[in-house]
């Protein structure tokens, strides 16, 4: 079914234009209030948002839409995503909600929905909400509506959460690491959480002004963290993205460690350690070939879920997997989270430095990636239904047969259609990627 609003990861898009309006926005808040008013309690709703200047305007609008269907309103202020799910499970709200589009520019903004035990929504609720966005909802009578109240500890209490993870019987004394905050929701909970497990922090992208967030820094844009690795001599790199529910890696060479090397490096400690479950990991059709074959001689399985960290979730929900995750640094690790989490993810990885003693660039290349190129080409029409583009893709397929692999798959978000190839010769990628493009442009 087509849905108006919601895509793979809640409602996102330009702000002050549909479906990002204030409007739409409180008509979310009546919507999704009236959906989880259960039960005889006092309803109540967790509100956060990252550093991007219409974040005060959607926030505004959501508690109006809130309140005005009787449950209170919890804000939390700018705090990461998966703080969002940390405070509705602690807070025993009804649901929770994060204000933020993610690694988009600060023109973008989106909302995302969490349930009360801390995960995205399913698809079944989504639905319904989305359902009653346009129909008219009952609002509360006077006496019965919602207050809202701010909450001032919300850092705090994230940063002892994200701190728990780590193993207490380490430190971070003697370790320089440079974290990348994107000018965004982690802006002052990263450094913090760093600085008080004994590292020595050099904070860069910690400036928010509205306008700034991943502009050309964080996860996205990990240039300026490799140039300032390199400057400093630091041990190691972190870059989050606007919400600080991803993360990249850069080691002590300025080289970048994407999802893929992160999620090798726990998976194995996982499984050296015993704490491996279900087998292996979640990860997307997007991840690395290398990665699936490194797991494979480890005796372990790679299973690929859509694109979009609440679908790998999902999967692993329903095989019983503790770890999983993207190539582009969203990683779940479900003995700590309910979703993605930058920060925790990173806490893991600097564990691993620690504890190995030795530089990044040793300890967190874990296998060599499959030469991989993606490339995204615009479309009109249905070109994809064509028969002379499905006798191109399949010409490709023959090719890669058994020494690669081909994924085509249309964005969810704009008139594009993607075009991915691996395998162990560049050449041939390279060669079936641009005939796929000039094939699906020409129609």
């Amino acid at each position: 079914m087509t849905r108006r609003y919601f895509g793979t990861d809640g409602i996102r898009g330009l702000t002050n234009a549909a479906p990002m309006t204030a409007a739409i926005a409180m008509k979310v808040g009546q919507a999704a209030g009236t959906h989880f008013l259960r039960g005889k309690h006092k309803h109540q709703v967790v509100i956060a948002k990252d550093t991007r200047l219409s974040g005060y305007m959607m926030e505004s609008a959501l508690t109006a839409g809130f309140t005005s269907v009787g449950m209170d309103v919890i804000q939390a202020g700018p705090i990461p995503t998966p703080a969002v799910a940390m405070l509705t499970r602690s807070l025993r709200a009804d649901l929770g909600v994060m204000i933020s589009a993610s690694h988009n520019p600060y023109q973008d903004n989106g909302i995302k929905l969490f349930g009360p035990d801390g995960y995205k929504l399913s698809d079944a609720d989504e639905a319904t909400i989305e359902a009653m966005i346009d129909a008219d909802v009952a609002l509360a009578e006077p006496k019965a509506i919602g207050r809202a109240r701010r909450i001032e500890d919300a850092r705090g209490r994230y940063i002892h959460f994200a701190k728990s993870t780590f193993p207490e019987q380490l430190r971070l004394d003697g370790m320089k690491i440079v974290v990348d905050c994107a000018h965004g929701a982690g802006y002052a909970v990263a450094p913090a959480a760093l600085w008080e497990l004994g590292a020595e922090v050099d904070a860069i992208g910690v400036a928010p002004n509205g306008f700034n967030i991943n502009d050309h820094i964080g996860s996205t844009h990990p240039k300026a963290l490799q140039l300032r690795v390199l400057e400093t001599g630091a041990d190691i790199g972190i870059a989050l993205d606007g919400d600080a529910d991803r993360l990249i890696v850069v080691d002590e060479k300025g080289q970048v460690v994407d999802g893929d090397q992160i999620m090798a490096l726990v998976t194995g400690l996982a499984q050296d350690m015993g704490t491996l479950k279900g087998g292996g990991l979640v990860a997307t059709v997007m991840s690395n070939l290398g990665l699936e074959r490194w797991l494979a001689g480890r005796g372990l399985a790679l299973h690929r879920a859509g694109v979009g960290d609440r679908y790998v979730l999902e999967m692993m929900r329903a095989g019983g997997f503790n770890i999983g995750g993207e190539q582009s640094g969203h990683l779940i690790l479900a003995d700590h989270s309910t979703t993605g989490d930058g920060l925790v993810a990173a806490l893991q990885v600097l564990a691993a430095l620690v504890v190995a003693g030795k530089p990044a660039s040793e300890v967190l290349h874990i296998f060599d990636p499959v030469p991989q190129l993606l490339k995204s080409v615009r479309f009109t029409g249905t070109p994809l239904e064509t028969e002379r583009v499905k006798a191109v893709i399949a010409d490709g397929e023959a090719r890669l047969n058994g020494n690669g692999r081909l994924l085509i798959r249309k964005s969810g978000t704009e008139p594009v259609i993607r075009v991915m190839a691996e395998g162990d010769d560049k050449a041939l990628v390279k060669a079936v990627v641009e005939e796929i493009c000039a094939a699906v442009v020409a129609g």
